[in-house]
């Protein structure tokens, strides 16, 4: 007789199996078997291929586009590997949709980042893990535990290999709204800090006009986000940085390759020498241009997978 007794299995949705497939290949253990489909009329259809009761899973599922289906296919998910006894359920999520409604910003809206996490946890996750949120805040709305990664070691890692003089190296927060998290870039790099003065004309349109702090003149400028959405703001930040600051170089680095609406067509306009995002969303042949790097957090999920199963701290990792 079988005794899974707690072991560690990791599974995958349908929205990023290669991020899955990366961070099972990281563990040492091959993904579990789950089959998913749809029915006629478009309805989630899942069954469970192996015996999982006592199990500690994991689910890998970014809540990108089609964000609608991946949401409830993930719900789905969490209702099977319940009603199979699994002993602790985690859902892995690299990108958290529906962030961006944290707030009622103003009268009539929803909060939707808290009302996904309600949805999550009465489907039956028991931890959840992310990285780089759209607002640190989020995982107060969860009452369950929330490991919040940053990919800032891998987006770091990446920049050193680039073998720039740290001295010719400013990061330029692309907003005001982005400072702290540029911050924790600027320590790391140990370089000098500029701000994108963005003055907003409409929700769609964003006009720079000033540069504040170190100056950008003759340097290397590196532009840091948490997600590539349209695009319009880190471009609109790099063409500052080259006519107002003068950059000889810019580059785009940010952790969620949203990348929707125009935004392959304003960052193959950009002037900038490289674009770089991580896998926590999957980026489709017809979104990847010539200057973009795709780096991967797959080990650093799989870091902290292999933590969280043996009970050891997280911590370490939030940096």
């Amino acid at each position: 007789m079988t005794n899974n007794n707690f072991q560690l299995k990791v599974f995958s949705g349908r929205a990023h199996v290669a991020l899955a497939e990366k961070i099972a290949q990281a563990i040492g253990d091959p993904l579990g078997k789950i089959e998913l489909k749809n029915f006629p009329d478009g309805e989630t259809w899942a069954r469970i291929d192996e015996d999982v009761r006592g199990r500690d899973v994991f689910i890998v599922q970014p809540t990108c586009h089609p964000v609608n289906e991946h949401l409830m296919e993930l719900l789905i998910m969490l209702d099977s590997f319940k009603r199979a006894s699994a002993a602790r359920i985690t859902v892995v999520l690299p990108y958290y949709g529906y962030a961006r409604q944290d707030r009622k910003a103003e009268g009539r809206v929803p909060i939707t980042a808290k009302l996904v996490a309600n949805l999550l946890t009465t489907a039956g996750t028991q931890r959840v893990i992310t990285v780089d949120l759209h607002a640190a805040q989020i995982q107060g709305f969860f009452d369950i535990p929330v490991d919040h990664l940053y990919a800032s070691p891998v987006i770091v890692n990446y920049v050193r290999r680039l073998g720039f003089d740290p001295r010719e190296m400013v990061v330029l927060s692309p907003d005001e709204g982005s400072v702290k998290r540029v911050l924790r870039y600027q320590k790391k790099l140990a370089v000098n800090m500029a701000i994108v003065d963005k003055r907003r004309i409409s929700a769609e349109q964003v006009e720079n006009a000033n540069l504040i702090g170190a100056s950008l003149e003759g340097k290397i400028a590196l532009i840091f986000d948490d997600m590539i959405s349209t695009a319009n703001t880190v471009v609109s930040a790099a063409r500052t940085a080259r006519t107002v600051g003068k950059a000889k170089a810019v580059y785009i680095l940010a952790t969620h390759g949203v990348l929707c609406g125009p935004a392959i067509k304003n960052l193959r306009e950009a002037p900038v020498e490289k674009i770089a995002v991580t896998d926590t969303i999957p980026l489709p042949p017809e979104k990847r241009l010539p200057n973009m790097e795709v780096l991967t957090v797959a080990d650093l999920l799989a870091d902290a997978i292999k933590r969280i199963h043996v009970n050891q701290s997280v911590s370490e990792l939030f940096v």
